[in-house]
């Protein structure tokens, strides 16, 4: 009898022990040194995701992680992805993240301005993002911003959601829209605000800008602005240089110094800034504006404050090309 219940007092020992150390090793500190990422595909099973965390080096042994998951029945919640494990996570810390679908988000950014081939462009080049390559949407349906996303996801999905942000941005600002505007449709509106976004970088004077644009609309003046005659000519990428005199006066359909009102279709992806601006516009009687050279525009309501502007613009860079003239040597023999 007594061996019997010295047996029961060693079996009980060992299993206290065997215990004691499964709860050490399930929260205690992991082996990695250093944050590592690991990718869980889809359809792994525990005795898979149990070795690839073993063959990253966040778990010391696959067996004991396989067993402790499967005791403490949270097999089925583990979620696939891409995780960063936290440096010395424990067993126990790295179950509770992939249970939390945590994944590592990746970003793409759409700039404001960009047409739509050079965002599709963007897209296409982003090395995480899967599926085949896009085509290009048409202009001036995305919306420019910063996307999360998270492995697996495909380069469709970010187009859609661009799009489909567009869409309900320009339907809530649509309907809170300042009565009495020159336009009557929602892509007249985002064509206006491409304009406006392509005139200025600078968000406080896009309402200005907008107000602008507005009146000459409203008075039957031509738009005027210098973005159409580039969209015309290159689809909106650099010309490489100046606007010229030929091009200023060539026909194409987006020139607005020859057509009158709106060009045809937007020049590129307007931001939430120009697109709200040109549907609540400024309050204005400016019908022009030029430049001031230092990053920013000087507004005029007449033609004679415009050519005053002008003319003083003209002045500050003719003085700014001397300053930048490299100064002669003298060909005088210094004094001895």
């Amino acid at each position: 009898m007594r061996w019997f219940l010295a047996l029961v007092v060693l079996l009980g020992l060992i299993a206290a022990g065997a215990y004691e150390w499964e709860q050490a090793s399930y929260y205690g500190a992991g082996p990695a040194a250093q944050n590592t990422t690991v990718i869980i595909k889809s359809g792994t099973g525990l005795r898979g995701i149990s070795d690839q965390l073993a063959v990253a080096g966040v778990i010391r042994n696959a067996n004991i992680f396989f067993w402790g998951v499967r005791l403490r029945r949270t097999t089925e919640k583990l979620k696939a992805g891409e995780y960063l494990i936290p440096a010395y996570a424990s067993e126990f810390d790295i179950v509770k993240l992939l249970e939390s679908g945590k994944t590592v988000k990746h970003k793409v950014t759409a700039p404001e301005g960009r047409t739509s081939d050079m965002i599709a462009k963007i897209v296409n080049a982003d090395p995480v993002l899967q599926g085949p390559p896009v085509a290009t949407p048409a202009e001036g349906t995305l919306l420019p911003e910063t996307y999360l996303f998270q492995r697996g996801d495909t380069r469709q999905q970010i187009i859609a959601r661009m799009t489909k942000d567009q869409e309900e941005l320009v339907d809530r600002l649509w309907a809170e829209r300042r009565p009495n505007l020159p336009f009557k449709t929602k892509e007249e509106a985002i064509t206006l605000a491409s304009i406006v976004e392509k005139e200025t970088a600078l968000p406080g004077e896009r309402r200005h800008i907008a107000g602008v644009f507005i009146n000459r609309l409203r008075t039957g003046m031509q738009i005027q602005s210098d973005p159409t005659i580039i969209y015309g000519l290159t689809q909106g990428y650099p010309l490489g240089h100046g606007i010229r005199e030929s091009e200023l006066h060539r026909a194409t359909p987006y020139n607005t110094y020859i057509i009158p009102g709106l060009p045809p279709g937007p020049i590129c992806n307007p931001g939430k800034d120009a697109i709200a601006a040109v549907l609540d516009p400024m309050d204005t009687k400016d019908l022009y504006f030029v430049a001031n050279g230092q990053g920013g525009h000087v507004f005029s309501a007449s033609v004679a404050d415009q050519n005053r502007h002008v003319a003083e613009l003209r002045e500050r860079e003719r003085i700014e090309k001397l300053n930048r003239l490299p100064v002669p040597v003298s060909t005088v023999p210094p004094l001895r």
